[in-house]
């Protein structure tokens, strides 16, 4: 849940999440759509899908519990390098670094490595394979994590406390912070069309192929569009325009609708509040929200 996710916005989730499926037998038993249906609100769902995956080989091949060797942990659903190494680490105590952005900022001021420095990535890593194999490896490797988060931090690193700093050369060169940079969303243009039976309250919808990020999951239909400057579409009613922001893409929609008893195919009625739908991806759920202010 932590990947691409903030602490405080899991939480809340983690406790509903454990609370409904408490362990990794009844994790691997649920239904995807169970899974799915307490993912909601996340975003990123592959992650949850590969969460579920794991659960099932882990009951499956390995007695439910995790791999001790890193060769066959790297090859569970969703696993890469860093996953790989946390787990490593933090679950069987193995001399494995897991390095995310405050483990390589760590290491990139100790050493004074540029991140401009096209071998970047493999200086850091060439440091970490050096560090010395301890009795303590979960320890360290979580150590060194929140050591970036806290104290090594991106900007107003807390250097006059820092037990490193002598050893810094990036401390010692009296190298000024930068801002971080700003993070730049792509934009991009959507109509959205509902079709909404008005007498039973209903939206069609349908897996949208135009819409990768939300291919497997139900919503109206989108379409990327140059320019959504026209309001006036034939056969169709303008609703209003809202932004929605998914991953590093900035979504500015246009939502249409018109009233009809008919749907086209591969559409399915659902009811406007969502109940007879088991999973509902938060993008859908707004749309949900905006066309309901017709039945009032």
């Amino acid at each position: 849940m932590l990947q691409q996710t903030q602490v405080k916005t899991v939480i809340p989730y983690f406790t509903k999440f454990v609370k409904k499926i408490p362990n990794l037998k009844s994790l691997s038993t649920s239904n995807e759509k169970k899974v799915l249906k307490l993912w909601e609100g996340l975003g990123y769902y592959r992650r949850a899908r590969n969460l579920h995956k794991t659960a099932k080989i882990l009951i499956k091949n390995y007695n439910g519990k995790l791999p001790k060797k890193f060769a066959e942990i790297i090859k569970l659903p969703g696993v890469g390098e860093y996953t790989a190494n946390s787990l490593s680490a933090l679950a069987h105590n193995k001399a494995c670094i897991p390095v995310d952005g405050n483990v390589k900022r760590v290491f990139s001021r100790l050493f004074l490595i540029y991140e401009s420095n096209k071998n970047f990535h493999k200086e850091v890593k060439k440091i970490t394979n050096k560090l010395p194999n301890t009795n303590r490896n979960a320890d360290l490797a979580e150590a060194l994590m929140e050591f970036g988060a806290t104290v090594c931090k991106p900007k107003n690193p807390l250097c006059g406390i820092c037990n490193l700093k002598n050893y810094c050369k990036f401390y010692n060169k009296k190298i000024y912070i930068s801002a971080k940079k700003k993070y730049y969303f792509k934009e991009k243009k959507y109509n959205i069309y509902c079709y909404l039976n008005k007498k039973n309250k209903k939206i069609a919808l349908t897996k949208n192929k135009n819409l990768s990020f939300l291919a497997n999951f139900k919503m109206p239909e989108a379409q990327m569009v140059i320019s959504n400057n026209n309001l006036k579409i034939k056969g169709w009613n303008y609703l209003c325009n809202y932004k929605n922001n998914i991953s590093n893409i900035k979504m500015n929609i246009n939502l249409f609708y018109k009233f009809t008893k008919n749907k086209p195919k591969k559409f399915t009625w659902h009811s406007i509040d969502g109940s007879n739908v088991t999973f509902i991806p938060s993008f859908t759920k707004k749309i949900f929200k905006k066309v309901k202010k017709l039945y009032v």
